[in-house]
Order: C-alpha cells, then sequence, then structure tokens
C-alpha cells in the first residue's frame, strides 16, 4: 500500500488506486492519486517583448516633439523606442521591407511605405500600435515619402516620376497629381528618373521641390500647377536639403559632391563643394568621389550652419571604414563607423522648418548599430546607448533563461559590471526620451544569459519585460592567442572558426559557480568574486575520453563489413586517464608515426592571470586529441555545488570531475554505463578515414534555414522516422555504435530499486532513450571533503523511452518539485576566511523526503523524464512507471523543461513542427497545444529556452531575442506592464514672424491645402491607381481593445481639459479683443466729436 501526503481517504480506496498504479499504464485512477492544481484556463500563449537591435534595418524617423524614435527593417518589422526601457515590435503582415518612415509629428500616429508599394496609418496611442489605413499602390512603385509638419496631406513619389498626394484622416488619393512630363521642360526628351526628394519651401508651404534622380530638381508652385523654376545638374541627385530661410537649398550627388542653389539663380550651383576631393592646383574640376547619399543642413542663431553628410569618401581610401561628414564653419570632422551607414537624422531644438534649427545630436542608423553623436560637445562624443543593442555583438551561440532567481544576484552582477564600462560618452542625458514606462507587476528577479561565438558570456537583467545588460565575461582570456602558424594550426583546430564559441553553459544561482563548453572540447569552471586576484597558474585537467573499438577487420571502402568484433572499451577505463598537474606539461603532440596523441585543440596561458572582480577562473578541462582523433565536442553538461562536482559527456560516453580536489572520478564510455546489461546489439563503428569538421555553431549564425538541418533526431532504429545525431561532429559511424550523453541530472534519490535511503545520485540520459543511475558517495563536508575521495559507482538503468532524453527532473509525494542539492555563495578569497567559515556556508541543502517504513519507501520520490517522443513519470524507489504520454509521433521535442508556476508544476515543450506544449504534473495531461512557430532554422532550435513562472525566449533572428510567455496571467497583465509610446506633450510655439516681416512679407505664407487637394477642386482620383484597405477595426473599436477602457477614460479626460483649456484662452481672447474693440470705438467718437466743427484748414 502507497502512502501518499494529501487528504486521508479510505484504505480499500488507496489499494485499489495503488494496484492500478504498479501496473504501469497511465488511465483514469492515477489522476486521482494526487491533486493536480494546475488547469488548462491557466495557461495562454502570447509575445511579450523583443529585444536586441532591429535585424537589417532599412529606414527610420523622429518624432522631435515626442522624442520617439522608430525603425524600419527589410522583413516589415517596425521597432519603435523612446525612453530606456520604453520599446515596441510591430510587424507589416506582408513582410515586405519598409522604405520610408514618417511620424505626424506630436499626433500619436506613424505614417510607413513599404517596397511592396502599399502606405500604411500606425495609430501609436495604445500600448500595442495597430494599422488604422492602408492603401496599396497597383501602378506605381514608390521610391520617396514626405509628410509636412502639422499637415494631413502626404506626398508621395514613384518612380515613373509622378507626385501623388493622400488625405491621412481618411487614407484617400486626392485628384491633384504632378506629372513627371509636367515637371520637367517640355524640350526636355529624357525621362528625369524616380523621385528622389520631396519637401516644401520652409517659408512658403504653397512652392514645393522636387528632385529627380538625372540630376533635375524642379521648384513646383501648388496653386498654378506649374513649375517655378528648374535646376539641372550632369551628376545624378541622392537628396536634398533646405536653408530654414527657404532662399537656398543644399543637393548631393553621385560623384561626391554638394551642390547649393539660390532658388531665383536656377542658371548653375551658387556652390559647389567636394568635401573628401583632391582639389586640383590648376583650378580643374577634383577628381570624383564615391557618392554622397545623404546631406541635412541646419543652421543655429549664434554660429555656423552644420552640414552633415553620409558618403563622399575618395575611390582611393580603400578599406576605410565608412564615415559621418560633420561640417561646422571651417571645421570638418570625420567620423568613422564600425558598419556601413543606413541612415542618419539630425535632432534640433525645434519640429518647425523655418525657424533656427539648433541641432544638437545626430542619430546614425548602422547595418548592425545605433549611434547617437553629441553636436554640442567639441570632438562630437557619442552618447552611451541605454537600450540592449549588443546581443550580436558577437553572433549568439547558446542561451540560457532564470526567472525567480535569489535577490541578491542582481545587484551583486550589476556591481562589478559597473567597472567594465566604457569612459569618454556624452556626459548629457540620452536623447530619446518620450513614452512612460509600464506598470510592473511580476517583481522576481529574471536573469538571460547568452554565450557567444568570440568566447564571450553575458549576463542580462530580464526583470519586468526590459532588459539590460549587467556582465560580460570573456572566456577566451584563459588561453593563449593563436599564432598564424600553420603547423600550429594544424596541431590544435578542430574548428575553422571561433575556437572559443560557447556550445554549452550550466549555472548554479545560488551558488553562482558557473560552467562553460566551448566547441574546442573544452570546459571552464568559475567561481564569482567581488575581490580582484592575479592567478599565476591556471589550473588545468586534460582527459582522455574516446570510444575504441577492435578494429580487426576493417570493412571495405563504400560498404558494410561482415561480422566484427564487439567495442572494447579502452579510454573509458576504471582508472582515469588524465593528464596536467597544476603545471602545465608540454604532452606529446606526435607520437613516433607522426599520429597526434595528447594533444589539447586550445593551449592554456602559461603566463599569469590577473582577474577583476566578477567570475574567476576555477579550474579549466580539456578533451585531448587521442591517436590522431579530435574529441569529439561536448553535448551534454551539468554542474553541482554542493557536491563539487561537474559532468560532462558527448558521443564517447561521459566524464565526472571533482573541481575541488581537481580530479577525475569516472571516465567511462557509454557502453560501460550498462555493465553486463546492455540491450543493445551494437556494431563495431567504421575508422576513421579523414578527421572531421566539428563545427556545429556556424549555423546559428546568418542565413541558415535550411531545411535539411531541422529533421527529426530521434535515434531509435526502429523508427519510421528521420534520424539524426546528436553531435554535430559525428558523421560516418554506425548509429548504435556510437550512443551519445544528451542529459544530466544530480539529485538525492534511490539509487537502485527497492532502496532503502536516499543518496547523491547522478542521473544520467542517453541519445537512445535510456536513463541511467550513477551513485556519489560524498565525504563528510569541511575538510574530509578536499582530503578524501568521491566514489562513483554506476548503478543500473531507471527508464527506456522513445528518442534522446533531454530533460529529468524529481518530485516528491505530493508533486512538489524537488531541486538539485546548491550551497549558497560565500565570498572565496575573504582575507582571513578559515576552513571551518568556509565549511559553514557549504552545508548541503537538506533532503525534503526522509521515510523511516519500508511501507512509506514504496513512493517517496516520482522521477520525470522527457525525450524527443514521450515523457514519463516513474514512482521511486519501485522504479514503475505511473504515468506516460506521447508528446508526438510525426515530429520530435527539441526542447523540453520542467517548470514551476505560481500554484503547480508542469512539463514545457517545444516541438520541431512548431507546438509548444505543457503537460501537468505528475498526471502528464495536456494542458497546452498551440502551433506557435514552425523551425525555419537551427537558430531557433538551439536558443528556445523555457523557465518557471511562465516565461520562455528564443533569437528570433541574429540580433533580436523573442520573449514569449504561457502563463494566462502574465497574458492579463501584460497590458499594463507594456509601456506607453505616446504622451500628451504640447507642441511648441511657432516662431514669431517679427514686425517687419509681417508688414512687408516675407514670413511664412500658408497654403490652405484642403481647398487645393480637395474633392471640390482638385477632382477624384483615378481608380485603379491605389486600393484603400481600412484596419482590422474601426479607430475607436481598435482604441478600446487595445488600450482598455482605463486608459481611454483618462485619455478622454485629458483631451477634454486641452479643449477647455483652449476654449479658455479662447474666450479670454476674445473678450480682450471687445474690449479693445470698445476703446477703439470710443476713442474715435471723441475724436469724431473734437474734429466736428473744425475747417480743413484748421487742422
Amino acid at each position: 500500500m502507497k502512502k501518499f501526503n494529501i487528504r486521508k481517504v479510505l484504505d480499500g480506496l488507496k489499494e485499489q488506486a495503488s494496484s492500478s498504479v504498479s501496473s504501469g499504464q497511465s488511465g483514469a485512477p492515477e489522476n486521482n492519486l494526487m491533486h493536480e492544481t494546475l488547469q488548462s484556463e491557466n495557461f495562454q500563449l502570447c509575445k511579450t517583448v523583443r529585444h536586441g537591435f532591429p535585424y537589417q534595418p532599412s529606414s527610420m524617423a523622429h518624432d522631435p516633439v515626442q522624442k520617439i524614435l522608430a525603425i524600419g527593417t527589410q522583413s516589415g518589422a517596425l521597432r519603435l523606442f523612446g525612453r530606456p526601457g520604453v520599446e515596441c515590435y510591430c510587424q507589416h503582415e506582408s513582410g515586405a521591407a519598409v522604405i520610408s518612415l514618417q511620424f505626424l509629428i506630436n499626433e500619436g500616429a506613424l505614417v510607413s511605405a513599404l517596397a511592396d508599394d502599399s502606405v500604411h496609418l500606425w495609430n501609436l496611442r495604445q500600448r500595442r500600435p495597430a494599422i488604422l489605413h492602408s492603401l496599396k499602390f497597383n501602378r506605381e512603385r514608390i521610391t520617396f515619402v514626405h509628410l509636412p509638419f502639422q499637415s494631413k496631406w502626404l506626398y508621395i513619389g514613384t518612380e515613373k516620376g509622378n507626385i501623388h498626394i493622400v488625405n491621412v484622416e481618411s487614407f484617400t488619393l486626392s485628384g491633384y497629381v504632378i506629372m513627371w512630363n509636367k515637371a520637367i521642360e517640355l524640350s526636355s526628351k529624357a525621362h528625369p528618373g524616380p523621385v528622389v526628394h520631396i519637401s516644401d519651401n520652409p517659408m512658403d508651404e504653397g512652392k514645393l521641390i522636387i528632385g529627380y534622380e538625372a540630376g533635375i530638381v524642379v521648384l513646383w508652385d501648388l496653386k498654378s500647377k506649374k513649375a517655378d523654376y528648374r535646376y539641372t545638374y550632369d551628376e545624378a541627385i541622392h537628396s536634398v536639403a533646405w536653408h530654414h530661410e527657404g532662399k537656398q537649398f543644399i543637393c548631393s550627388h553621385s560623384d561626391g559632391t554638394l551642390t547649393i542653389w539660390n532658388i531665383k539663380g536656377q542658371g548653375k550651383p551658387f556652390q559647389t563643394i567636394t568635401p573628401h576631393g583632391k582639389q586640383p592646383k590648376d583650378g580643374k574640376k577634383p577628381e570624383p568621389c564615391k557618392p554622397i547619399l545623404k546631406v541635412e543642413y541646419k543652421t543655429t542663431r549664434l554660429g555656423d550652419p552644420f552640414m552633415i553628410l553620409s558618403g563622399g569618401l575618395s575611390y582611393d581610401t580603400v578599406g576605410r571604414r565608412p564615415c559621418l561628414t560633420v561640417m561646422h564653419g571651417k571645421s570638418t570632422a570625420v567620423l568613422e563607423m564600425d558598419y556601413p551607414i543606413v541612415d542618419f537624422l539630425t535632432l534640433c531644438e525645434t519640429p518647425y522648418s523655418n525657424d533656427f534649427q539648433e541641432p544638437y545630436a545626430v542619430v546614425v542608423l548602422l547595418e548592425k548599430d545605433l549611434v547617437v553623436i553629441d553636436l554640442a560637445q567639441n570632438g562630437y562624443p557619442i552618447f552611451e546607448n541605454p537600450y540592449p543593442l549588443t546581443i550580436h555583438e558577437s553572433p549568439v551561440t547558446c542561451c540560457e533563461y532564470f526567472a525567480d532567481c535569489p535577490v541578491d544576484l542582481i545587484p551583486a552582477l550589476y556591481s562589478v559590471g559597473s567597472r567594465q564600462k566604457r569612459q569618454g560618452y556624452s556626459k548629457k542625458e540620452w536623447p530619446i526620451s518620450g513614452g512612460n514606462w509600464g506598470l510592473g507587476t511580476q517583481s522576481y528577479p529574471e536573469i538571460i544569459i547568452t554565450g557567444h561565438a568570440d568566447g564571450t558570456v553575458k549576463f542580462w537583467d530580464a526583470s519586468a519585460i526590459m532588459l539590460q545588460v549587467l556582465y560580460k565575461l570573456k572566456t577566451a582570456k584563459v588561453f593563449e592567442k593563436s599564432r598564424n602558424n600553420k603547423e600550429d594550426k594544424q596541431n590544435t583546430e578542430i574548428v575553422d572558426e571561433d575556437p572559443f564559441a560557447i556550445q554549452i553553459m550550466a549555472w548554479c544561482p545560488e551558488s553562482r559557480m558557473l560552467c562553460v563548453a566551448g566547441v574546442s572540447a573544452n570546459l571552464i569552471i568559475y567561481r564569482f568574486s567581488k575581490q580582484e586576484i592575479t592567478t599565476e597558474v591556471v589550473q588545468l585537467l586534460e582527459v582522455r575520453l574516446q570510444y575504441e573499438v577492435n578494429d580487426m577487420e576493417s570493412p571495405p571502402e563504400g560498404g558494410g563489413g561482415g561480422d566484427r568484433d564487439l567495442p572494447t572499451p579502452g579510454a573509458a577505463s576504471p582508472s582515469p586517464q588524465t593528464t596536467g598537474p597544476p603545471t602545465h606539461p608540454s604532452t606529446s603532440s606526435n607520437s613516433s608515426d607522426g599520429v597526434r596523441d595528447n594533444v589539447p585543440c586550445l593551449k592554456v596561458r602559461s603566463t599569469p592571470l590577473k582577474q577583476s572582480s566578477g567570475y574567476q577562473v576555477e579550474l579549466v578541462v580539456q578533451l585531448v586529441w587521442v591517436s590522431g582523433e579530435p574529441p569529439q565536442q561536448i553535448t551534454s553538461l551539468a554542474l553541482n555545488s554542493s557536491y563539487g562536482l561537474i559532468v560532462f559527456g558527448n558521443s564517447n560516453g561521459l566524464a565526472v570531475v571533482d573541481y575541488l580536489q581537481r580530479t577525475v572520478l569516472l571516465n567511462l564510455g557509454t557502453v560501460e554505463l550498462y555493465g553486463s546489461n546492455d540491450p543493445y546489439q551494437r556494431q563495431a563503428r567504421s575508422p576513421r578515414k579523414a578527421r572531421q569538421p566539428a563545427g556545429g555553431l556556424c549555423d546559428i549564425n546568418e542565413g541558415s534555414a535550411s531545411e535539411d538541418r531541422c529533421k527529426s533526431p530521434t535515434s531509435d532504429p526502429r523508427d519510421s522516422s528521420f534520424s539524426r545525431s546528436r553531435s554535430s561532429s559525428v558523421t560516418s559511424i554506425d548509429k548504435e555504435a556510437r550512443e551519445a550523453i544528451t542529459s544530466f541530472h544530480f539529485c538525492e534519490t534511490f539509487a537502485r530499486k527497492g532502496d532503502s535511503a536516499i543518496t547523491p545520485c547522478l542521473y544520467v540520459g542517453t541519445s537512445l532513450g535510456t536513463v541511467l543511475a550513477v551513485a556519489l558517495n560524498l565525504p563528510p563536508a569541511g575538510e574530509q571533503r578536499l582530503l578524501q575521495p568521491v566514489i562513483v559507482l554506476p548503478s543500473g538503468t531507471l527508464a527506456r523511452l522513445k528518442g534522446s532524453i533531454l530533460r529529468m527532473a524529481f518530485l516528491d509525494n505530493t508533486g512538489t518539485f524537488l531541486p538539485p542539492a546548491f550551497e549558497t555563495w560565500y565570498e572565496p578569497n575573504a582575507a582571513g576566511a578559515d576552513s571551518e567559515e568556509r565549511d559553514k556556508a557549504r552545508k548541503r541543502r537538506p533532503v525534503s523526503v526522509s521515510p523511516s517504513t519500508s511501507q512509506e519507501l514504496q513512493e517517496s520520490q516520482y522521477a520525470v523524464v522527457c525525450s524527443e517522443k514521450q515523457a514519463k513519470v516513474i514512482a521511486l524507489p519501485s522504479q514503475n512507471c505511473i504515468f506516460k504520454h506521447s508528446i508526438t509521433e510525426t515530429s520530435f521535442v527539441l526542447r523540453a523543461d520542467v517548470v514551476q508556476m505560481n500554484i503547480g508544476n508542469c512539463v514545457a515543450c517545444f516541438c520541431a513542427n512548431g507546438h509548444i506544449m505543457t503537460l501537468s504534473l505528475p498526471g502528464l495531461r495536456p494542458l497546452l497545444d498551440v502551433n506557435y512557430l514552425p523551425l525555419t532554422d537551427m537558430r531557433i532550435a538551439r536558443t528556445f529556452c523555457f523557465t518557471n513562472l511562465g516565461q520562455a525566449m528564443y533569437l528570433t533572428s541574429p540580433t533580436e531575442i523573442q520573449r514569449i510567455t504561457y502563463s494566462q496571467e502574465t497574458c492579463e497583465n501584460l497590458q499594463e506592464m507594456l509601456g506607453e509610446l505616446f504622451t500628451p506633450v504640447e507642441t511648441p510655439e511657432a516662431p514669431n514672424r517679427g514686425f517687419f516681416k509681417g508688414l512687408f512679407g516675407g514670413g511664412a505664407t500658408s497654403l490652405d491645402r484642403e481647398e487645393l487637394f480637395g474633392e471640390t477642386q482638385a477632382g477624384k482620383a483615378s481608380r485603379g491607381l491605389a486600393q484603400h484597405i481600412p484596419g482590422p477595426q474601426g479607430l475607436e473599436g481598435m482604441k478600446g481593445a487595445a488600450s482598455g477602457v482605463v486608459a481611454d477614460l483618462a485619455r478622454a479626460r485629458i483631451a477634454l481639459d486641452e479643449r477647455g483649456q483652449k476654449l479658455g484662452e479662447l474666450d479670454e481672447r476674445t473678450a480682450a479683443m471687445l474690449a479693445s474693440a470698445d476703446s477703439f470705438g470710443k476713442h474715435a467718437h471723441d475724436m469724431m466729436l473734437k474734429c466736428k466743427d473744425k475747417k480743413w484748414y484748421q487742422f
């Protein structure tokens, strides 16, 4: 009879349930054994937030009043940035590239133009922006878009050279069209090319300047519908910019020149400048330079104007990095960028184009970075970027996600990371400061760790749907820098590129111990310290981990051989084969016949290593070449801080390392774990003819959407589905002869069937679906732990599942999750810290189950095992399978985690067919199954991970992290957690025209665009030209759905207040005007009475 810590029930019912459990078949009776708190209504899947740099950016816009930045990408994505922590991601359904963005300044709206010739109006007055209107052009290709400040009429230039006008409010076309043949001279027979620029004269809204690619600029009079002036240059135009007084404009050209034109001097340019051209002495034209792709012309009230341009370098500057040039007075500053420039914008104090601009910063959008330059300080320093845009600084190769971490962890990482910050930034605040933060309801700490191709590991604070880098660790410092010595390279390399790339990470948040496995078959164990130290000699262990077989009869090439001998364990002998005491011996690199042996892939540095506060190297473990064969890459890794052990495995076997005593405790081939109970009839592997490439991480980078990499990885030879090896570097071997280690789990449980006591154990999962137990006999804590050996003993098989084992976990008899034992963190370099103090800090966590009688031992724990195909729950110590669930038949599970929710535990799975599923524990009932995201490349497979409290994440592009939630509670609170992009801000007052300008003219003249472009005067647009597509809902419905009633009421109240304030001001002005009129009338009447009886000659 089995005992459960739940409400007491009748003994007869318990016996009946017990008998059904022991049968090993999951069914209805078992679900009644334990009350499961999680139900399907507790789960819902939705995206939360996207972090990182927008992948492949294509355009940019800025709202100078709201202080919001928008970036469009080549895949149709839209990223909006406000103050640090306020950012938003949107996506155009078509996925076409965003070619232009225009804010309706201070209106909470944005216009986007796409490469598929569609124009969209986005509503930003809600936490999740949505499209209100769309317009799809059918006959013409869009090349340029311009929306004047405080105008509702949008100018759209096309490839044919025509300009169409759209009413932004109704998103309908006006009948007013500027045809290219009307704009250019009738005598000109050539087509002027696409429209590359449209803007209105800052001082006269009725005059429009149109730039054509072929080199023609037209000043168009909107009222008279004809060209006032035409300006022709013999080089192609890339951009045009006005002087704020509207009397001059500047053009940038394809030969690297700038031409400045007076609007009334159309014959030739007033001035021609070649910023980077060499000026010949004989007065000839300068040598042509690269095209100037964009120029901006900004004036200041007290000083010289700024001319800012991208491109224009001379052709002899081969290999020079892309540059932004800032010309101010007589000085010219050339600012080199790390990546090609996509676009740049100058931030100015005023949104009005007819006033002194007073530029204070330049936002430069690069292909892989966003840079903001301070124009007000000497030397033009850059602002420190507060957004998490450096995820891709080196390509991400793996990542892990931890929710509900210890509360002191983020401050500790931040304190050591703050010392790593660069100096020399601008002292001013970040200028993009719009929006408001959301009301974060999640108070638990979250940390994301990313491993990178250059060997760096980054820790990120991911709490409350924000992301901020905390600390950066460079693991490559441990190794010698590789020389470009060809012979040396041949001796060491097993990967062609990125030999320091991080492949797997194991982290214990409580003890802060970290272990990283690199692609060059190396492991580094780190301990966290707040004090700097200098390590004279880096501690090193070298391990021979090779699966050896008797190749007495080598099979002929190209075919399978006849009968072969069974494998004999060679390198996996009980006495572990290791080299490398604390000093670094020179291991023999070549045997007598020239075969490399005992050579590690990377050379650990022999000079002293200065280690700053943060993570400091404790031990390096390296796998070495064996008889000419390189070590296989590490496929699985686990760390336990309480036991002082790490374990790692690959396609050859596994090794257990005691990092406290710096010894190898176990070095076994996978076959030897079974002992004499090996269930598989294995074939000896064919000998390797040549070294195989082992670079399994290259597909994490760009352009990796190969479908061949996405087939099923099940290792069951009897399965009819696809097959692959877990190790990316294993190819020409018999699948069953090479059983890879795929997962580990440290726990305190029953090592063997029917055991009466709980002991520390290591559970091992393999690629053939086997779970094996290894018993650990640990010495007492304290000094004995450092002197006596740890005894490791394989204890047999626990279970077999279909597919590779992905995840293992343990529950107690109430269904509560049993975490592995851990030690709490202590300062390892504390002065005067004796062994007794350390022993106190390193007490193993007490085991939560302590049964006393053999009857209670029947089901004291439950092992949860998840493979690529199925999940099982096994009662311990009886080892009966009480629940079993087939997760997928046609696909395979890529990632599985046992996670803790607010009110219970569950298994979360991500399948290669895109399904995300959760299963209850211990009953394995399906609670959620959503077809979310089909696997398109290996990046998603390598980086997808679940964590506690319903959070998950993956790398959606080489530069961006996408976070999702599968918790109903988080989905409901998400709206409040998201930041607000739009905040009510009063538009600055228009510049004062001045007395004389108002009296004699010369100030800005307005235009009644409504009358000019409206249907009454302009007529209707051609029907087939563009198709209007309304948004998913009406404006009010969309606002209500997205923002909620409370936000709408608050917004309506603000709008009413603003309207009331304006009405009050209007009332006061009217009263003042009435009083003034009365006073004027009274004075006029007095004057009339005084002059009434006078004759003309008396005046």
